[in-house]
């Protein structure tokens, strides 16, 4: 690593000790950026590296509510606006109890990589809470949203900074904030959030976006590697929103998903996952995964086990596709996928590989998708939510879809060339973080020392 970058690396260790997650990303885009730092020696001067680092602001406050029984309760909410260099602040909300400030802030950083690659003109940001919405009544969601939105209020706007949706965060939550923010604000500001409901000012092809987009990346991706997705063998971690529409492309495609999985375990079909079942149980029922069974006893459940690899990942098959949430891939877990016949992996997650695993699958020249480019599609369409609220004007859902394809091809493209550029062959880790910061590295400079 170049010395500057070592510098760095070693201070943003030192400021930020107890934010493993924050670190680790770091450390992922820090580690690929040696050759472009040294072709620009003016970066150092400028201390364009720290300030990339550093999150312009972090909003942390109080969100008190009161539950069913009349109880107060309180839980932490977050805004971190990483960098809005090339765009307003841009990225969702997650309501989820493992959240703290460390696994904002690594959110956020990815997000500024993530969202210059789109090309769009959008900075990074991440927000949320450490509430868990689950065994919530909707009465319950409503009055924490709506505590959670009296106080983020105060730091977004259409153009200042623009949340969106993620785990624990869906339609039902995005409209009690966005009613909020209306109420609070008294102003019909439609592009203040994304993933609304198409009633409001939302956009089609949004709920499938992500998804959708993951595989558009691994099409390309296979394609420039003279491969396909057509008869191949898929597993899948996850069952939510991005594992259900990346299934669905998968499918279309050709490839045969034979697993999915939640917290408790997976679902192993071998003659192939039966998609509509999977939607019923997550979409509509809030269920288990395991009562898929009720429907296609033939299939087999493989509970997790703690301290063990999740059982999805013992399944044996050609691509992997995780899913669910970070570090789900350890360097043990990429030796089992590896030793499995896996040769290609599509991270639809934010970092759901730690840096080991990534390591030891790129030496063993296993294609992988990197989640900053390949699970971008879901803010690309959110940008695209927010152009069509600016014009007062909707496009269909082939529209938007077919945005999203170009979108996609685009960001394969660019990591690709940056690859090339930097001599990392198909290393489109590398290609991602060299693609992501060249943008954002000259807007930063373009705008001075700020």
């Amino acid at each position: 690593m170049n010395s500057y970058l070592e510098r760095v690396l070693e201070e943003t260790k030192a400021k930020n000790q107890c934010e493993p997650e924050f670190l680790q990303a770091v450390e992922e885009v820090l580690e690929t950026l040696s050759p472009v730092v040294y072709a620009h020696p003016e970066y150092e001067k400028l201390a364009l590296l720290e300030r990339l680092v550093e999150p312009e602001r972090i909003i942390s406050f109080r969100v008190p509510w009161v539950n069913d029984k009349g109880e107060t309760k309180v839980n932490r909410g977050y805004r971190v606006q990483f960098s809005g260099a090339i765009g307003p602040y841009k990225g969702g909300l997650r309501f989820h109890p493992s959240v703290n400030q460390s696994i904002m802030k690594f959110l956020a950083f990815e997000q500024v990589f993530k969202n210059s690659l789109t090309g769009l003109p959008i900075g990074g940001g991440k927000g949320g809470s450490d509430f868990d919405p689950k065994g919530k009544s909707d009465t319950e969601i409503m009055n924490f949203c709506q505590s959670f939105m009296t106080e983020l209020c105060k730091h977004i706007g259409q153009d200042t900074d623009v949340p969106a949706g993620d785990i624990g965060v869906g339609a039902r939550e995005i409209g009690y904030l966005f009613g909020q923010y209306r109420r609070i604000k008294n102003v019909y500001e439609a592009g203040v959030l994304t993933g609304k409901s198409i009633e409001y000012g939302g956009s089609l092809a949004r709920p499938e976006a992500t998804g959708y987009g993951l595989m558009y990346f691994m099409r390309e991706m296979l394609k420039a590697n003279s491969k396909n997705l057509k008869s191949k063998t898929i597993i899948i971690s996850g069952s939510g929103n991005v594992a259900i529409y990346a299934c669905e492309k998968a499918q279309a495609y050709g490839a045969k998903v034979v697993a999915m999985s939640d917290s408790n375990g997976c679902i192993y079909d071998p003659s192939g996952i039966k998609l509509d079942t999977i939607k019923e149980i997550k979409e509509i029922n809030r269920g288990r995964i395991k009562e898929y069974l009720d429907k296609y006893p033939s299939a087999q459940y493989m509970e997790n086990k703690a301290g063990e690899t999740p059982a999805v990942y013992t399944i044996k098959a050609d691509i992997a596709l995780p899913c669910a949430t970070q570090n789900d891939i350890n360097l043990e877990t990429a030796k089992l996928l590896v030793e499995n016949g896996v040769w290609a992996i599509g991270e639809g997650a934010n970092m759901p590989c730690t840096n080991e695993a990534i390591k030891y699958m790129l030496e063993k020249g296993i294609l992988v998708a990197p989640a900053k480019a390949a699970n971008a599609g879901g803010v690309a369409v959110s940008a695209l939510e927010m152009s069509q609220n600016s014009m007062r004007y909707s496009w269909t859902f082939e529209e938007v879809d077919k945005k999203l394809d170009n979108i996609m091809i685009n960001i394969f493209k660019a990591c690709q060339n940056a690859a090339s550029d930097y001599n990392y062959g198909t290393n489109y880790v590398a290609g991602a973080n060299i693609a992501g910061f060249r943008k954002v590295a000259k807007a930063m400079r373009a705008q001075g020392i700020i």
